[in-house]
């Protein structure tokens, strides 16, 4: 027998670290996020405990105490990258107080030395002194640390989306997967979603609250209606392009107000994946956004997760929220399967 594998989710927003983490193999304990509305998704889909709380206010000790005797303890989680992302280039990062929420990882990491840790977060992270600080930090401490940037369509994600991973482990060598896809064999928009119900803009379907898609003005309507998979605004006649695009640094922005291609890998779901016109969002076929059904199944959701409770509003900004800032379950589920490797590698006690 092998000892119990046992998991904390920092920043755990609605579980998808936790989702896949538990399919490896690893009891949730808790989950620990400042963001009220994660509660029902958490609680109902992951079965553990939910901690409101400001990580800034969270100790290596109050975690200790969480973990059962003898267990294999894993600190878990994917810091909120606000300041990394492609969407906040050209501000001043060093400002921003979500450089602080890395630190505040590495600090519990720190202070409850678990025996293995994970962090998931942008690429960009990887080339920022925070980052470093907190290799050096888990390095320190004797952890054996192995990161990489990784490719989600190689894990079977549907999605172009690249992701920094992170494990350390002071219990044996670990290392961070790499996927087993080859290009030709990458899920596509087409077989995640290509079976759902029609829907029209501003419409949902009646037996699914979330397969529900964002109205559009006369001009978005008439913009996605001129719109081909994998192509770009520039497709569109000229009088309906808007004044962003006829500036030069338009051409930087050439996938908003596109439309996703049948069958290659979506783009990145992000936190307004619903919207039209914040990226390449738009139904390959129909006339609309992507609906929030469309972006949990891409994010790799099961249909049966719950977002909200059965007599909650169905909020299109934040379920958005919700899926968006999720790790895709199934990229956890493969991180969760080398840290649990490891981790039944270890001999019981006694």
């Amino acid at each position: 027998m092998y000892r119990a594998l046992c998991a904390i989710d920092l920043f755990c927003g609605a579980g998808g670290l936790s989702l896949g983490l538990k399919k490896a193999g690893f009891s949730i304990l808790a989950g620990i996020d400042s963001d009220p509305t994660c509660r029902f998704p958490f609680t109902s889909n992951i079965g553990a405990s939910f901690i409101e709380a400001d990580v800034r206010g969270v100790s290596g000790g109050d975690l200790a105490r969480l973990y059962p005797k003898g267990a294999v303890r894993l600190l878990a989680g994917c810091a909120p990258c606000t300041p990394f992302s492609p969407h906040r280039r050209g501000t001043s990062n060093t400002t921003m107080e979500e450089w602080g929420l890395v630190r505040q990882f590495g600090r519990i990491a720190r202070e409850l030395r678990p025996d293995l840790v994970t962090m998931e977060n942008v690429p960009r992270l990887g080339s920022k002194k925070v980052f470093r600080d907190f290799l050096r930090n888990l390095s320190g401490l004797g952890y054996e640390v192995a990161w990489r940037s990784v490719y989600c369509p190689a894990f079977g994600i549907p999605q172009h989306r690249r992701r920094l991973v992170l494990m350390a482990s002071l219990i044996g060598a670990i290392q961070v997967p790499t996927g087993f896809l080859a290009p030709g064999r990458y899920p596509t928009v087409r077989q995640t979603i290509g079976s759902l119900p029609r829907v029209a803009a501003g419409c949902q379907d009646p037996t699914d609250r979330l397969h529900r898609a964002r109205a559009l003005s006369a001009l978005n309507l008439r913009r996605v209606r001129a719109s081909t998979p994998g192509g770009t605004w520039e497709d569109w006649p000229k009088e309906l392009r808007a004044k962003c695009h006829l500036k030069q640094s338009g051409a930087t922005y050439r996938n908003v107000y596109s439309r996703m291609a049948w069958d290659e890998p979506a783009p990145t779901i992000t936190t307004l994946a619903h919207n039209f016109g914040t990226g390449r969002f738009g139904h390959p076929e129909q006339n609309r956004a992507i609906t929030l059904r469309e972006a949990a199944l891409l994010q790799t959701f099961p249909k049966r997760f719950r977002f909200v409770g059965p007599d909650e509003e169905v909020s299109l900004v934040g379920v958005g929220r919700l899926i968006g800032n999720a790790v895709p379950p199934r990229l956890a589920y493969f991180i969760g399967s080398e840290m649990a490797r490891v981790g039944r590698a270890l001999p019981r006690p006694g």
